[in-house]
């Protein structure tokens, strides 16, 4: 594989057309398009669809790109490295979902970092895309959450990838509201005590193959008629801090989480399901000394949370 023809191919996917990358490059259309048949030759696979609108990337395409990307990133490194001794980076990146006790883990990580370079990257999403992140090595590491009865599907899954997977926590949600929540005054909740309030729910699905709809039918009970749905963890604390009819299931909270909004956590006494969260990287990747320090935090942190 020629790495000027993966350049190549990386500038008319950024810009949609030959004649585009072709002046973007300084280099004759003919040239580029020679050169990205040949790259497709030596792949097997078609990395665009072309048509009188321009290059589109087919489905393969898009996951070159993602391939293309990190090994055009690690060339930059070796060179910036060797051509102008440049210091070397310590790199740590992670994608993970929204819970209190790793959000807690990364903080106390970050503290262990010296005065040396380093990029640090941490990203809440869920788990289809930090399985994605990781597959494309976007990301070194990644934690996913799933309902414990799909525990064979992810091991499958995962050994299928080339991924490996470690188990880090077993929990089941709990809740959290407002101090001024009627609800915070009950000893035991139920079910059917939620269902005159309005649960704040992250929209992101769990399980990578199964429809939204499915997902949300089984995460979420039936008996709420009033839902908002939020992408990030600042606006859930807003939200539950100023609406006292507001819910939230989440993994357990800190005292420190908890005080600084004025929320409370209580149990729910039907709530029987059970979640993991798996650590996730790809089979034969090292652990770098800031991986090690980050899953001591967490550790600790998760014998901090989950008493």
């Amino acid at each position: 594989m020629n790495i000027l023809h993966v350049k190549y191919a990386l500038e008319v996917a950024r810009l949609g057309s030959l004649n585009k990358a072709a002046e973007s490059l300084l280099v004759a259309q003919p040239n580029i398009s020679r050169s990205i048949k040949e790259l497709e030759a030596d792949l097997g696979i078609s990395i665009f669809n072309r048509s009188a609108k321009g290059m589109r990337l087919t489905p393969a395409g898009e996951e070159f790109v993602g391939y293309a990307q990190s090994i055009l990133r690690q060339i930059d490194e070796v060179e910036k490295h060797y051509k102008h001794g440049e210091a070397r980076k310590q790199k740590f990146s992670i994608s993970v979902p929204r819970a209190c006790y790793i959000a807690d883990a990364f903080v106390s990580f970050s503290l262990e970092i010296d005065d040396s370079p380093a990029e640090i990257f941490y990203k809440e999403t869920n788990s289809q895309r930090t399985i994605h992140n990781v597959l494309n090595r976007e990301y070194k590491l990644g934690i996913i959450r799933y309902a414990e009865n799909y525990d064979r599907f992810f091991k499958e899954m995962l050994h299928e990838k080339g991924l490996v997977g470690e188990l880090i926590a077993e929990f089941s949600y709990v809740l959290i509201m407002s101090e001024d929540n009627p609800l915070a005054t009950k000893d035991i909740i139920h079910f059917d005590d939620l269902s005159p309030y309005i649960e704040i729910a992250h929209a992101d699905p769990y399980v990578p193959s199964l429809p939204l709809s499915k997902v949300v039918k089984e995460e979420l009970p039936d008996n709420i008629d009033r839902r908002i749905f939020i992408f990030e963890r600042a606006s859930q604390y807003d939200l539950l801090s100023e609406n006292p009819q507001t819910f939230m299931w989440v993994t357990p909270a800190s005292e420190k989480v908890l005080g600084r909004y004025g929320l409370v956590q209580r149990y729910c006494a039907d709530n029987k399901k059970r979640y993991k969260d798996v650590l996730i990287h790809h089979n034969g990747y090292r652990l770098t000394e800031l991986d090690k320090k980050f899953i001591t935090a967490l550790s600790e942190s998760k014998n901090e949370h989950f008493h």
